[in-house]
């Protein structure tokens, strides 16, 4: 068995790994709630760090802090921004409430290592103390929710937006590609007037063009952080000069343009950025699922579907079905949207459910706001690298198609009416043959007339 130290807090004494960084705090939260098995996101608490490295700087200059113990405590920062002690933030997603539990994984890891880094050992909180120190001029009711707004927006803008317009470009040089590919049409899954391949990729590029632009309006909205209200907005604890500084020192540290709420009562007490950041995020899933969809509509077959479209084959499709491939790409891009949609309804009901100075609810928000831009990132890159850029048409069956496509019909219209037009569909329908065959059949017009007319390239 591994050594212990005790630690005290207001319930008592506490068992802490003699290795761990950690203390009192979070270790009851790790005994309290072993519920999903699934952490804290390591994004989140790198963010988390900036802050407190920032706060740190700020009342160093306000001079609440001594030099000596902000310095080790800016070093232990820096230590784990650089990638050092990020197995020791072992609290569940699932916690209690206001996400108190992670800010004190946070103090404590930072204490207990400025602790060493001043010749003390850990759990001596007298040198460097987990909440007079790390957590001066805080509250997680401030900072927790600050920090909501800075990992989320970074990850968009640097993570999820960038994979955006990659699978745009991918796109929109499919559209080129397939310009001169003509196609039938379909609505209610069935034929309709003919298009080109390429102007269906185009509806698609444009789709995601959109959606990107609103996630990035709404990741903007993330740069207004809700800090220096403390516990309740009234700022209690914390000098005047103290936020203004630490946004300036977040400001060095992510290049970004972060400043403060107006109003901190208003900031703290509602999540009305998280839930447009999540709605957003939402608009780009239900945008990719169509996609998907469509992709795994016009790749249906091989024989006995559309098969339109040719996808990248990237692994076998059945365990009893020798030979046979699935739009696999398209799938796993189908589910991740769902998952982004459902994590926006939980989304929208925690921050419909807060009370009063405070949402408690922050740590569900935190959880599948950050998991939908990682899996969104994640599925967005390989389904632009594994299969929208090996997209490849089939002039066959496109071919085939069109030859047979009915609602060319639609270009008579002007000619013989509507009436007479949807009679010869019918005709041509139950004869099983092409519309101009019926055309000629019945001399409606002469052979170059309905060539011209009826020329699907001329329709599109």
């Amino acid at each position: 068995m591994g050594t212990y130290r005790k630690e005290s807090d207001v319930l008592g004494s506490v068992r802490v790994p003699g290795s761990a960084y950690y203390g009192s705090e979070t270790q009851r939260a790790v005994d309290n709630f072993p519920i999903s098995g699934i952490m804290v996101d390591k994004g989140f608490i790198h963010s988390y760090v900036m802050l407190k490295r920032a706060a740190a700087i700020a009342n160093l200059a306000t001079g609440k802090l001594d030099g000596r113990t902000g310095k080790a405590i800016i070093r232990a920062c820096d230590e784990l921004l650089a990638g050092k002690f990020l197995d020791q933030f072992v609290v569940d997603v699932f916690q209690a409430g206001a996400g108190t539990s992670v800010n004190m994984n946070v103090n404590e890891v930072l204490a207990n290592r400025a602790i060493e880094l001043l010749g003390g050992r850990r759990g001596d909180y007298k040198r460097v103390h987990p909440n007079d120190h790390v957590n001066m001029s805080q509250s997680t009711n401030d900072t927790y929710h600050a920090t909501i707004h800075i990992s989320a927006h970074i990850a968009i803008d640097n993570e999820l937006l960038p994979a955006l317009f990659g699978l745009s470009s991918a796109l929109h040089k499919k559209a080129r590609e397939f310009s001169s590919i003509v196609k039938v049409g379909r609505t209610h899954l069935q034929d309709a007037v003919p298009m080109t391949l390429g102007q269906e990729f185009s509806g698609y590029a444009k789709s995601v063009d959109e959606v990107t632009a609103a996630l990035g309006a709404a990741s903007s909205k993330l740069l207004v952080i809700p800090l220096g209200g403390t516990a309740i907005g009234t700022g209690l604890n914390a000098s005047k000069a103290y936020a203004s500084r630490v946004v300036v020192e977040l400001q060095k540290m992510t290049k970004e343009k972060f400043r403060l709420a107006p109003n901190n009562f208003a900031a703290q007490s509602s999540q009305r950025e998280e839930l447009a950041a999540s709605d957003a995020l939402k608009e780009v899933a239900v945008a990719l699922d169509k996609i998907a969809n469509d992709f795994r509509i016009l790749t249906s077959g091989p024989r006995a579907g559309i098969h339109e479209l040719i996808l990248p084959e990237v692994q076998p499709g059945s365990s009893i079905m020798p030979g046979k491939i699935n739009p696999s790409m398209a799938e796993m891009l189908n589910m991740v949207c769902f998952q982004v949609m459902g994590a926006n309804a939980i989304i929208e009901r925690a921050a419909d459910s807060g009370q009063l100075e405070l949402n408690v609810f922050m740590p569900v928000i935190t959880f599948n706001l950050l998991f939908s831009i990682r899996i969104l990132t994640n599925a967005v890159g390989a389904f632009t690298k594994k299969c929208v850029n090996g997209v490849k048409a089939n002039k066959d069956a496109i071919r085939e198609h069109l030859e047979r496509d009915l609602s060319i019909v639609t270009a008579l219209s002007p000619y013989v009416g509507y009436a007479r037009a949807a009679q010869l569909a019918r005709i041509a329908y139950k004869k099983n043959k092409n519309i101009k065959q019926v055309a000629m059949e019945l001399k409606i017009l002469d052979g170059p007339t309905l060539d011209k007319i009826l020329d699907p390239k001329g329709q599109v």
